[in-house]
């Protein structure tokens, strides 16, 4: 039977539901699943282009380790991707307003993927790739909307909030 996460930023009220691709990335949506709900300050990816995300301290026993990833996500991708702090240290990330995130020892990033054109790469790190461990099933546009506008307007005070859905969507 499939599962749901809905993805919410709070602040401006806007909410997608994805479907968990248990079958492609088990091990991933088993531990994201577990650790739900997950809510942080949400960032906009610099590099990646069409990309919101948060980073919370790693929450499963055992890290996935790397299934159904990809360097090029599509519209409605979410991913898994794992650090540790010296990965995300570099000032020119800007993580300096969110101290707590250079505290932890291992970090996640769950990232939705709003738009075409896509390319996980990074100057420090070179290819990252990244466990698709779900897909949007409904709401897509309406959260790129939001999306676009937090590139525009700004990240400061949005919350991003993973959580399990109760039901399929309609």
């Amino acid at each position: 039977m499939p599962r749901f996460i809905s993805v919410t930023l709070e602040q401006r009220q806007v909410q997608c539901i994805a479907r968990l691709l248990d079958d492609e990335a088990p091990r991933t949506c088993r531990a994201v699943w577990d650790a739900l709900p997950l809510s942080s300050q949400v960032f906009h990816g610099k590099y990646a282009r069409n990309e919101i995300y948060h980073l919370v301290p790693a929450f499963a026993d055992i890290d996935p380790g790397k299934e159904n990833t990809t360097v090029t996500p599509i519209p409605g991708d979410l991913c898994y991707f794992s650090f540790d702090s010296d990965d995300l240290g570099n000032p020119a990330y800007g993580y300096e307003a969110a101290g707590e995130i250079r505290q932890m020892r291992r970090i996640v990033d769950l990232a939705l993927f709003y738009g075409r054109n896509n390319l996980l790469i990074n100057g420090d790190q070179g290819w990252v790739p990244g466990n698709v461990f779900a897909t949007v099933v409904r709401g897509l546009d309406e959260m790129a909307a939001a999306c676009q506008d937090i590139w525009m307007s700004g990240a400061r005070g949005e919350t991003l909030t993973f959580a399990q859905a109760a039901s399929p969507p309609d």
